[in-house]
């Protein structure tokens, strides 16, 4: 399976990967060949760097993660699916309520190793700088995320950057660390989920390199 964007449209001139052009179209493409479309009208764009795919329910076939921006509410991010009927969201986070407020996707992973699977991104990496941990939760019929940690003083982005910093880690024996910059990109950070809580500790002043390294486990 693949995924990228297309439709380049200025309709939502926030500017904030390094240009005012976003998307509207969602496009997959199956295993077998096959193309899937979904377009926003009007009040919704991708505001994204690609889509992600992120196996999250465990059945060996990647969800694709989205990051979408609403004309008046900001950003949120989505998870969709493919299926015979097409393209379809089956869960999302809340809009961050304002106009041209946005958050950077770090990763996917089971965290705390407890069996299910937690997303993390940084809502608002430019002002709020706050890392947010959702997990996601299969329902009947459906899923869900619901939230279940947050931390402030972090960000993985810088405004202007087409591309998004840091990621996950899994080194040896350790539970998964996301790894980003504290909020004023003073050092590299390695955060965990425990109990509930995230956990942080420095692990080196910033540079691009060192965040290199310390993704690399070195």
């Amino acid at each position: 399976m693949g995924a990228r964007y297309e439709g380049e449209t200025t309709r939502y001139p926030h500017g904030v990967l390094g240009d005012e052009i976003e998307y509207d179209t969602l496009v997959v493409t199956l295993s077998d060949g096959r193309e899937m479309r979904a377009r926003w009208e009007a009040i919704l764009v991708f505001e994204d760097t690609e889509p992600r795919l992120w196996d999250l329910d465990g059945d060996g076939a990647p969800e694709i993660v989205t990051v979408e921006s609403h004309e008046t509410e900001g950003a949120r991010l989505s998870v969709w699916r493919a299926d015979d009927t097409g393209l379809r969201i089956v869960a999302h986070t809340p809009f961050i309520g304002q106009r041209f407020r946005w958050l950077a996707p770090i990763a996917a992973a089971d965290l705390d190793q407890d069996g299910a699977i937690e997303i993390a991104y940084v809502d608002r990496p430019h002002l709020a700088k706050t890392v947010r941990i959702w997990r996601w939760q299969e329902t009947e019929g459906g899923a869900r995320l619901e939230e279940v940690a947050s931390a402030a003083s972090f960000s993985n982005h810088r405004i202007g950057w087409p591309y998004i910093e840091g990621g996950i880690r899994h080194c040896g024996d350790r539970e998964p660390e996301l790894i980003l910059a504290r909020g004023d990109w003073s050092a590299v950070m390695a955060l965990s989920l425990d109990d509930g809580k995230i956990r942080s500790r420095e692990l080196a002043p910033y540079s691009p390199r060192a965040m290199a390294r310390a993704l690399a486990c070195r």
